[in-house]
């Protein structure tokens, strides 16, 4: 009978050992870099809040329509550190998973970058849109689970800051632009999203990158890299082509404005079929 006990308490002490979740690494911290696709899912919508007559000009009429956007890529110190990706999110702490797979760490904005991807059209002539942060972020908690060896599923409410730009696409001869700027400030409610480790066997993470945060295309902030954590995609491929091929995330702040982005491992941007 001593020896069944002993021989039981062995098997569960192993079959603990091999539980996905027994050796919980750590979620280092690092930045998540995204890029928005020009399909028309992201976009900002006035119904809720038009822009005022008057604003693009004295003739100009109130605007309630919605403006679809897409990426443009980062300015960064070394051209093309970022492969391209116009949205920076940084994890500012080590996310430590406890004996249940449940981990913690705290995030916030660090870089934004999009243009509208028609011009706006009003009585004062077209005006291009562009999207940056506007001033320091809020912070948020983001809480993850670990389901398996490979990852699993985190929520986080999503607050940033931004800065909405219009400038003419044919300014008046001989006149100086108005500097027209509007911002806007939002909370994406937090909904379940998959996370996986990155595979360090097909890529590498990214070095530190001096980044423009504030839309003035000149790199003004230094970032810490990319880590071994990649948001967005289920944990388990090991194809190279799905494994490059994240699922797409979007964001939605009903009615204001929704942002789907894709996000990339180092090195894989351009490979997926």
């Amino acid at each position: 009978m001593r020896n069944r006990r002993i021989l039981v308490g062995f098997v569960s002490s192993l079959l603990l050992s091999l539980s996905p979740l027994a050796a919980a690494p750590v979620i280092e911290r690092g930045i998540d870099v995204f890029t928005t696709a020009a399909d028309g899912k992201t976009s900002y919508d006035f119904a809720r809040n038009p822009i005022p007559a008057g604003f693009f000009c004295k003739s100009s009429k109130p605007f309630s329509g919605r403006i679809q956007l897409k990426g443009l890529p980062l300015a960064t110190e070394i051209a093309g550190q970022l492969e391209g990706a116009d949205t920076v999110v940084e994890r500012l702490d080590d996310a430590v998973f406890d004996d249940y797979g449940r981990a913690m760490t705290r995030i916030q904005f660090r870089a934004l970058s999009l243009v509208s991807i028609a011009p706006l059209k009003t009585s004062c002539g077209a005006f291009h849109t562009y999207i940056s942060l506007s001033g320091k972020q809020r912070v948020t908690t983001m809480n993850l689970q670990r389901t398996q060896a490979g990852g699993g599923s985190f929520t986080v409410p999503v607050a940033v800051d931004i800065r909405m730009t219009f400038i003419p696409v044919k300014p008046a001869r001989g006149q100086r632009a108005r500097n027209l700027e509007l911002t806007g400030s939002f909370i994406f409610p937090a909904r379940p999203i998959p996370w996986s480790f990155v595979d360090s066997a097909m890529t590498k993470s990214s070095g530190p990158v001096v980044v423009d945060t504030n839309g003035d295309l000149a790199p003004d902030a230094w970032l810490p890299g990319t880590s071994n954590f990649l948001p967005g995609r289920s944990p388990g491929s090991r194809n190279k082509a799905t494994y490059c091929c994240p699922e797409e995330v979007c964001h939605y702040e009903s009615p204001g404005c929704a942002h789907c982005t894709v996000t990339y491992p180092a090195g894989c941007q351009g490979h997926c079929p």
